[in-house]
């Protein structure tokens, strides 16, 4: 019994301990020869430079980010007004038939019941509701009722015309909300992380991204501001290749790594999946020029919330859980549109579409069906958590862009709601990806100081040698 009691007590305290140190080895950087620690420092090389054709110095962005915009946006994104969105996951792909939808249990989203959602939204439920119950009423109770039907016909004009006015400022084919498939979903509880989808599918969906839908047919190439083609171009790839690095970065940071001895699975960093991603030597030397690119749409949405800032102050980030946390919504928000207007390095979308007025015209609208093209194929995405991470990221791109060229917002920022609008998706969908590439410039640190020790650890064992 003693020695039944004594093993007892050991194992204990023991496994505990083997625990921790299996979860705290298991985020370092294993490089397996040391030379890998240079190759590993090569993936940062470019970070220490300006932002292609911005003029910001990185480590600029890095220091306002880190220490400023991060732990705001981050704590923002967690409220009620800006976790649930509303979308439609079920939308057929456009593009191809074989979607391949991913069975594991990691790419499944579940949507919200309506007991869990805050008064806002379920009002807005309850609206629709009775809209539906009131038409219903009035279509077998007509008398004394102004006749204020209208034809097919004139009800398909008016719907074509409202189509085409939005379409001259959106960069994005927005889902119907009121489609019986549209549904509510808390993004705090299906966090953007690894789910195990992966090739062939997942580079199917980046392939059709890139060579069927950037301006040159391309594999990744690396637009540097030299690169022989025009700053909208440059732009596009930049803007696309910066979205698709965060991405990667996500899945590193929050990769799955399998328990042991009986412990459940570990969601943490995964050094080694980042330098595979972004190292020179496996990437034919692109990989620090798309982590470069991520600085770019940074920058591009920061200049986006900095110019909507007057509109959004006059929004009130209603969501009706309690008075108290719409107050301190608005605030916060208040707060960080504050650091975005004050910085002094912002992107100057006003250098784009520039030129001959017919052929910026024509730029324009390419790049505008362009991007809506990679809106549509992220409906042909196999994994439902990806699709959903997707989804509001190229949103929150497109509306960035809407706010930066609708021309509908002065250049003094100044935006009325009789000429400027956004949705509660729209708005939703800005600070949420926003908050995605500001994590991922948080992360990119991270990984930097996972180097870092690994390369004072050989340091060490070369002087004990």
């Amino acid at each position: 019994m003693k020695l039944w009691l004594g093993t007892g007590l050991l194992v204990g305290i023991i496994l505990p301990n083997l625990i921790f140190a299996f979860e705290a080895s298991l985020f370092d950087f294993k490089p397996k020869p040391k030379e890998d620690i240079g190759n590993a420092e090569d993936c940062f090389c470019k970070l220490n430079e300006e932002v292609d054709d911005c003029g910001c110095k990185i480590e600029l962005i890095d220091r306002l980010n880190n220490y400023q915009i991060h732990p705001r946006i981050n704590a923002l994104v967690q409220k009620d007004y800006f976790r649930f969105i509303k979308l439609n996951l079920n939308k057929i792909c456009q593009f191809w038939s074989d979607d391949a939808r991913c069975s594991l249990k990691d790419c499944h989203v579940k949507a919200c019941n309506q007991e869990d959602l805050p008064a806002s939204f379920r009002n807005i439920i309850n609206q629709q509701e009775g809209q539906d119950q009131t038409q219903g009423c009035e279509q077998t109770n007509p008398l004394g009722h102004i006749n204020s039907s209208l034809s097919d016909e004139s009800l398909k004009a008016f719907e074509d015309m409202k189509k085409y006015d939005d379409a001259q400022d959106n960069f994005c084919e927005p889902d119907d909300e009121t489609h019986a498939q549209a549904e509510y979903l808390d993004l705090v509880l299906n966090p953007e992380r690894f789910t195990g989808y992966k090739a062939p599918h997942a580079h199917k969906i980046w392939n059709s991204i890139y060579r069927e839908n950037c301006f040159e047919n391309t594999d990744r190439v690396a637009y540097g501001p030299e690169k022989n083609t025009c700053l909208e171009k440059r732009s596009f790839y930049r803007l696309v290749s910066g979205l698709h690095t965060s991405i990667n970065i996500h899945l590193s940071a929050r990769f799955l790594h399998k328990g042991v001895l009986d412990q459940p699975d570990v969601w943490g960093p995964n050094p080694e999946e980042f330098f595979k991603r972004f190292d020179p030597e496996k990437t034919n030397g692109l990989g620090p020029q798309w982590l470069k690119n991520l600085y770019f749409i940074y920058l591009v949405e920061l200049r986006a919330l900095a110019k909507v800032a007057p509109y959004l102050e006059k929004e009130t980030f209603y969501a009706g859980r309690s008075q108290q946390e719409d107050e301190d919504t608005k605030k916060a928000v208040v707060d960080l549109l504050k650091i975005a207007t004050t910085f002094q390095h912002h992107f100057n979308e006003t250098n784009l579409f520039r030129g001959n007025p017919i052929e910026a015209k024509k730029l324009k609208e390419e790049f505008q069906i362009k991007f809506r093209n990679i809106t549509r194929i992220m409906d042909c995405v196999g994994c439902d958590k990806c699709r959903l991470w997707g989804k509001v990221q190229t949103l929150a791109l497109g509306t960035s862009l809407k706010i930066l060229f609708s021309g509908k917002i002065s250049s003094e920022n100044q935006a009325t709601k009789n000429l400027f609008q956004l949705s509660r998706t729209e708005i939703v969908a800005l600070f949420n990806g926003f908050a995605r590439l500001s994590n991922s410039i948080a992360e990119i640190e991270n990984f930097r100081e996972s180097v870092s020790k690994c390369k004072s650890k050989f340091k060490d064992q070369n002087l004990e040698l």
